[in-house]
């Protein structure tokens, strides 16, 4: 692999990674030159974003593998192919989430119980799995995906903005604790993005694209969504060694919604 990849030689393992975000990132460090172990829980789109890189990069190296992020042993697995596969692990992101739109008011202990087990304890688990690794390839990375909405509020959503602000904070720890073994934690924090699920969840409402778009242009200061792709990039640049002297921030990735 030549060096004028930016992720050449480097294996990096993502979750979430059969859509939105989660695709773009895959998408674009293989071709960077990764080689990339996408996680997913749901099989059909874990299928279709790998079977588009290879379509795209045939020499692609890439593994899918189904699995929930709370399953700390299905995280082990998944750190530990990527060794056996590849030979090292130098990138790990985080990006699976659960939603939640009960008001701060209703919310049930069962639902505070899933938003922490897939949020908080899922991230825990690829990164408990993936540090000896990452600590073995001398210049590791952990970019964590969390949301603007853990630094400035709106209404409904306020278990899904707890658990991405304890985001931050846990990466900020990381960023402490695994300093000494060369090993980078930051976090990403995507303002509106206009994913499948998004386009999905608003067609079942009755709406279309051009809708949907028109919604939610007030929500930052370019007055439009992102595309995917533009939170990937930040998100490789973080994953890179052009980021090796940045640990420990949280990178607004919203286009202003943060001042706004």
């Amino acid at each position: 692999m030549s060096n004028s990849y930016r992720l050449a030689n480097k294996v990096a393992l993502i979750t979430g990674a059969g859509a939105g975000i989660g695709a773009a990132v895959s998408t674009l460090f293989a071709r960077e030159g990764a080689a990339i172990l996408m996680v997913d829980a749901d099989a059909q789109a874990l299928e279709r974003t790998k079977a588009a890189i290879l379509n795209a990069q045939p020499d692609a190296r890439v593994f899918g593998m189904l699995a929930d992020v709370t399953n700390e042993e299905a995280a082990m697995a998944s750190a530990r192919h990527c060794v056996d596969a590849w030979g090292s692990l130098d990138v790990l992101v985080n990006n699976a989430a659960m939603r939640n739109y009960s008001a701060a008011g209703d919310a049930t202990p069962g639902e505070w119980q899933a938003m922490v087990g897939v949020n908080l304890v899922g991230m825990s688990n690829y990164c408990k799995a993936a540090l000896p690794a990452l600590r073995a390839s001398g210049a590791g990375s952990i970019v964590n995906v969390s949301s603007c909405y853990a630094v400035t509020g709106r209404r409904g959503m306020g278990l899904y903005d707890a658990t991405k602000a304890a985001q931050l904070a846990y990466t900020r720890t990381l960023a402490f604790e695994e300093a000494p073994h060369s090993v980078r934690a930051n976090a990403v924090c995507p303002g509106s993005t206009l994913t499948d699920f998004h386009v999905g969840r608003a067609q079942g409402a009755g709406k279309n694209v051009e809708q949907l778009k028109s919604e939610r242009k007030d929500t930052s200061l370019i007055g439009r969504w992102a595309d995917p792709i533009e939170i990937a990039r930040p998100i490789l640049w973080l994953a890179s060694s052009e980021a090796s002297f940045i640990t420990g921030t949280t990178l607004m990735v919203d286009g202003g919604l943060h001042i706004m």
